[in-house]
């Protein structure tokens, strides 16, 4: 492809490439910029001849550094965003942009043909509910008969092509890549979740989102190398709906207000308050054996019954967004309330049948807020004992564990503390933090340092009408220690124990 039509949309400014340096006039520029390129490529690893480099300048690296080395390997081109030395000799074109970023992710689209405008594209931003809710609005779609990409969290799906994800949401290049398979692969739609990290550093620029979705937000991801202060988490969100055409958001959210202050989509509303344009009405708790479940009224812009099986309020809302959506694709009613009836989703309150006496989930809950968000809900459902497992990862803030402890101890009614993603950091120590937090409660707990004898004993110690939850892990299929990622699947574990002949009725 050519130099120039890859910078199309962005401002621009040639360094050097001109053919002589005196020379300014814009058709020699102009010539000088009208040079085939071979690949564009942001990692040094990967510079051939006649690629476009583009030097990015991330926490513990910066692309600038390796602009020589790309010369020297035959670059054609350099993308830069603030001058590089030592290149005066070398026949490479140098533009100049403001943000690298920014302008890779037009770059990237231009790359792969604008394959976005070949998809419907479905973005979804918040705290909680992004993951749970793509897969409600595949399973939905697809329900209706469309063919649906997704990406996120746990995987990026093309057709029956599953690929485990690196990021929530992909670098630009990469997410462009995946767009342009699912276009070539026939599929009509892609719902994607979109990160507060990938708002910020320009991953999903170079298209315009068909729908942008806004689910919640509570104070998260508030550290260094992620974001500042809670203003700026929350700036960083607003963006989506100023890169999308039709904006959805949960309007009993407190936030929603100053989410999409500036935004220049259209915007509807979807919650249980009165004033939502699509609404749930009538919630009612559903605990039968086998199942945790809630059945509740769609009223405004839709009017049908629908159940979801799985508990709590946030499963409504998460329901509710995913049918707001999927509204604007004509799906039919019976398909909406079938796909809602069977969506799955691994690691999200994911049930494990394994008795009628008690019920155990697998749940991603890692930090205090989603804890609570997640005990209080199955609290609810009035078991006889609540309990909860779980352990902190290390090389983390110490705070979350004390904060997750207390939380447990104040809303199980037995944990068991274990370990989770332990890293360079040894897992009991981990632990004495979290017993510092549950130590401020009266809560009951034990501590059992391995996790797969933390969830032998929870189980082989269940009573009638527990709700057992492994928390903190839910879709990770591995444990990190030591710079290691060691096979652990809970699920796996849970079939061994069981093959094994533990005593659990």
């Amino acid at each position: 492809m050519r130099l120039l039509n890859l910078l199309e949309g962005i401002s621009w400014e040639c360094l050097q490439g001109k053919r002589s340096m005196e020379e300014k006039h814009s058709m020699e520029e102009e010539h000088s910029m009208d040079k085939e390129v071979s690949a564009v490529v942001y990692d040094s690893r990967k510079i051939v001849e006649g690629c476009l480099f583009i030097c990015i300048e991330g926490v513990n690296f910066d692309g600038h550094a390796f602009a020589a080395e790309a010369a020297e390997k035959g670059a054609a081109a350099l993308l830069v965003s603030k001058p590089v030395e030592g290149l005066e000799d070398k026949d490479i074109s140098v533009i100049k942009v403001e943000d690298t970023r920014y302008a890779m992710a037009f770059v990237s689209a231009a790359w792969f043909g604008h394959p976005a405008k070949k998809l419907k594209t479905i973005g979804i931003t918040g705290t909680k509910g992004k993951t749970t809710t793509t897969y409600l609005v595949k399973s939905i779609l697809e329900n209706a008969g469309l063919k649906v990409g997704l990406i996120g969290t746990i995987e990026t799906v093309i057709g029956d092509v599953h690929i485990h994800a690196e990021n929530t949401t992909p670098e630009s290049y990469i997410l462009q890549e995946d767009f342009a398979k699912m276009a070539e692969t026939g599929l009509d739609a892609v719902v994607m979740e979109v990160s507060s990290q990938a708002l910020k550093l320009h991953r999903t620029q170079g298209f315009v989102f068909d729908y942008g979705i806004f689910t919640n937000l509570e104070p998260d991801h508030i550290a260094p190398g992620e974001h500042e202060s809670f203003e700026e988490y929350m700036e960083c969100k607003g963006r989506l709906f100023r890169q999308c055409r039709i904006g959805i958001v949960n309007g009993d959210d407190g936030h929603a207000g100053d989410i999409v202050e500036g935004r220049t989509c259209e915007l509807e509303t979807y919650g249980t308050g009165k004033d939502a344009m699509l609404r749930a009405e009538n919630l009612e708790l559903v605990h039968v054996p086998g199942e945790l479940g809630v059945n509740f009224h769609v009223a405004g812009l839709m009017d049908f019954d629908a159940h979801v099986p799985a508990p709590g309020r946030f499963s409504v809302y998460n329901a509710l967004c995913a049918i707001a959506i999927c509204r604007h694709f004509q799906v039919g009613i019976e398909d909406i309330q079938n796909a809602l009836r069977t969506a799955r989703v691994k690691g999200r309150i994911e049930r494990v049948k394994i008795s009628d006496r008690f019920t155990l989930l697998i749940d991603y809950a890692h930090n205090a807020m989603a804890l609570e968000s997640l005990l209080s809900t199955l609290k609810e459902y009035e078991p006889r004992r609540l309990v909860c497992l779980f352990g902190c990862g290390g090389n983390r803030s110490r705070q979350r564990r004390y904060e997750m402890g207390e939380v447990s101890g104040r809303l199980a009614d037995f944990t068991v503390i274990t370990s989770d993603n332990p890293r360079f950091e040894e897992p009991q120590d981990i632990i004495e933090d979290i017993k510092t937090g549950i130590g401020k409660t009266e809560g009951r707990y034990v501590e059992i340092c391995d996790r797969r004898e933390a969830i032998a004993y929870a189980i082989s110690h269940a009573e009638e009408g527990d709700l057992i939850v492994l928390a903190g892990k839910g879709h990770e299929d591995y444990q990190e220690i030591r710079g290691v990622k060691y096979p652990m699947d809970e699920r796996v574990i849970i079939e061994e124990l069981l093959a094994g002949g533990l005593e659990h009725i």
